[in-house]
């Protein structure tokens, strides 16, 4: 096996609030592989996009950010400003949840495409930089490449916006892409045609990428391994089709079962997660998912342990050895 390209062990995240630390992210640890994809899926705040965020530098002031980070073996937290600035967006580069916020809305698309070529490949030229920020658009499927590059943020649409973003983030050739929540406010076919220019943009770069959304549907036939985040904590990691045919978490399967599916019996309820997350100011002491999970006993009052499943399979709780049996129980169909 190749040595890993990201090596994450360890990683809090906290805010300094009037209220006191506010703790985001809570001891999580991964790695991704060369040409991997690893989704990272959970509720909002769960800390998803915090800790890819915290790995870039990219979190404010008030941000604490522990534990160990390396990037092809360099160690991220130890770099300085100008050091990571030359990671960012070259070696790693990051497709942001809400492209209308993240261009300039007072430069062209190909203005901003044509700057994050240049900012590392300065040997180009301003026309030579906007020729391949041309053939970047048409390559993500922008139609008429060299008349919309001359175009502001506000002249696409939502999808179209996604794309360039793509393009702008493949550009550099990278070899980690991190897609945060690339599809949020996109209708369901916008999804799909947005999801597969990624993955087509991630085989042709070669790059790995670490895949940020809320919906485990979404990441069904694009990633490779999937990690489940809850209440600051990775609850559940493994292969994809381990995850989706033998989930051994509760929350795990929570999600799961509010997925709509076509093989379900008309008259089937979907079964929502009762309750809300947690705040992270007001983090409960023993397991995180306790207070809404179907299965809490008295000792998911303290903390869950990581339990190894499997090969390259774990799980963050109490009760894992009871799972199967009480999955048998719960799994009656209720009728409409």
């Amino acid at each position: 096996m190749s040595e890993p390209l990201l090596e994450v062990h360890d990683l809090a995240v906290s805010f300094a609030t009037r209220k006191g630390a506010a703790t985001a992210v809570r001891g999580l640890s991964y790695t991704v592989a060369p040409g991997e994809v690893l989704a990272i899926v959970g509720e909002s705040g769960s800390g998803k996009s915090v800790s890819v965020m915290g790995l870039l530098g990219l979190l404010p002031k008030s941000a604490a950010v522990t534990g160990t980070a390396s990037f092809e073996g360099k160690d991220l937290f130890g770099m300085s400003k100008e050091e990571l600035r030359a990671v960012r967006g070259n070696d790693i580069a990051m497709i942001f949840q809400d492209p209308m916020t993240a261009f300039n809305p007072v430069y062209t698309i190909g203005d901003q495409i044509s700057e994050a070529i240049r900012a590392h490949r300065s040997e180009l030229s301003k026309g030579e930089a906007m020729a391949e920020s041309e053939r970047l658009l048409d390559q993500v499927g922008v139609p008429e490449a060299a008349r919309r590059a001359r175009q502001y943020p506000h002249e696409y649409s939502g999808g179209m916006r996604q794309r360039a973003m793509i393009a702008m983030a493949i550009a550099n050739q990278p070899k980690l892409l991190i897609a945060d929540e690339p599809t949020t406010a996109l209708d369901v076919t916008i999804q799909a045609q947005v999801m597969e220019v990624l993955k087509e943009a991630q085989v042709a770069t070669g790059s790995a990428m670490i895949l940020i959304t809320h919906d485990l549907g979404l990441v069904a036939g694009v990633a490779d391994r999937i990690i489940v985040m809850y209440g600051g904590h990775a609850f559940e990691e493994a292969s994809t089709d381990t995850l989706f045919y033998e989930p051994m978490n509760p929350y795990t399967r929570g999600l799961l079962r509010s997925i709509p599916r076509l093989s379900d019996c008309e008259g089937v309820r979907l079964s929502p997660i009762p309750g809300s997350p947690p705040s992270i100011l007001t983090m409960p002491t023993g397991c995180a998912f306790a207070p809404r999970c179907s299965m809490r006993i008295d000792i998911c009052s303290e903390p869950a342990p990581v339990v190894e499943v499997g090969a390259n399979h774990t799980s963050r709780c109490h009760r894992v050895a009871e799972l199967g049996e009480f999955e048998a129980v719960e799994s009656t169909e209720l009728p409409v």
